[in-house]
């Protein structure tokens, strides 16, 4: 469409041509924000300006809008990604045009949200984002087909802003293609180029044969590329002491530099036993193990506190100790 044409004219600051970059996956939770933030951090090394768009969003935050002064609802990965990577050359008011929540729908239907607003909103922010940035990211809602319900699917909306798709899967051969094969034809229906393939957590004693002959298959059935293969890590997705502070809503007391520091949910441990008993159970189990004890447990805090400095002072005799103490109450 001429819209397509005349959105996509993002020219860098030397005369290139960039085509933007959409990112999709084959369904939700399979890495399509963590592999939209690698490559923000890529681009950010190669280009002045990176500017970020989810075009269609689902859940979401509240944030103040600087240019309209005022607070406005925005997709929550919208927020991370602007925060994370201080993207403020692009207002949260043209980062995420069209949010669909509970209820969206039905209004779709009835005709109370028209298909002609939701493209010009996601038009106009486009637009806006790719005047002020060298290259835009895209990143899209689960799988290519999500948003057809109200006429704006990913495939569609790439389309719409001359971008490139890049699909993400999870690991696996068979599957991982039949999944991405589903997704290829509704992106080759809207003329929409693959730039190419991630696969994200791909299991570890599977890695090199997966790299291996998923590139090949992408290339001989394809012709497109596949631009990583990223091991599974079972402890990323264990909770760190950083999303105990968030979500407890506080600050370490001590040990601010271990705040990344993972720790297995099968090995939290309330304490209910007597501090002897306690420190058995510290020197038997993984170091790295999450305690939780009341805060009138006086004898269990100092006793931790006992453990760590012993082990300090046993000079590498020991491992050291890297488990941490929720108080509560």
């Amino acid at each position: 469409s001429s819209s397509s044409s005349s959105s996509a004219d993002a020219i860098t600051a030397d005369g290139r041509y960039q085509r933007p970059i959409y990112v999709a996956a084959t369904k939700q939770h399979v890495g399509k924000t963590s592999v939209s933030l690698a490559l923000v951090s890529g681009l950010k090394k190669r280009f002045g300006k990176v500017g970020f768009i989810k075009p269609v969003g689902q859940q979401h935050v509240t944030v103040k809008s600087k240019e309209l002064g005022e607070n406005i609802k925005v997709d929550k990965d919208v927020c991370l990604v602007r925060e994370h990577f201080d993207l403020h050359h692009v207002d949260y008011n043209d980062m995420s045009p069209v949010i669909i929540p509970r209820g969206y729908t039905k209004k779709y239907i009835d005709g109370k949200i028209t298909y002609e607003s939701q493209m010009n909103d996601i038009d106009r922010a486009f637009r806006r984002v790719s005047s002020n940035s060298d290259v835009v990211l895209c990143e899209g809602t689960g799988h290519v087909a999500v948003g057809s319900i109200v006429n704006v699917n990913n495939a569609k909306v790439a389309s719409a802003v001359g971008a490139d798709m890049v699909l993400v899967a999870n690991g696996g051969l068979g599957s991982a293609f039949d999944e991405l094969e589903l997704n290829r034809v509704l992106c080759q229906h809207y003329n929409v180029r693959i730039a190419g393939v991630v696969i994200n957590k791909v299991r570890h004693d599977k890695y090199e044969q997966t790299k291996n002959y998923m590139t090949k298959a992408l290339m001989q059935r394809w012709g497109v590329p596949l631009l990583g293969c990223v091991p599974d890590r079972p402890y990323l997705g264990c909770p760190a002491l950083y999303d105990l502070e968030k979500v407890f809503n506080v600050d370490l007391m001590v040990g601010a530099k271990h705040r990344f520091r993972h720790y297995s949910v099968d090995d939290i441990n309330l304490i209910t036993t007597s501090l002897t008993r306690f420190l058995e159970n510290l020197r038997s189990k993984p170091s790295r193990t999450l305690y939780i004890c009341h805060i009138t447990r006086d004898d269990i805090i100092l006793g931790f506190m006992a453990e760590y400095q012993r082990r300090m002072k046993s000079n590498g005799a020991e491992p050291p100790l890297e488990a941490a103490l929720i108080v509560c109450g």
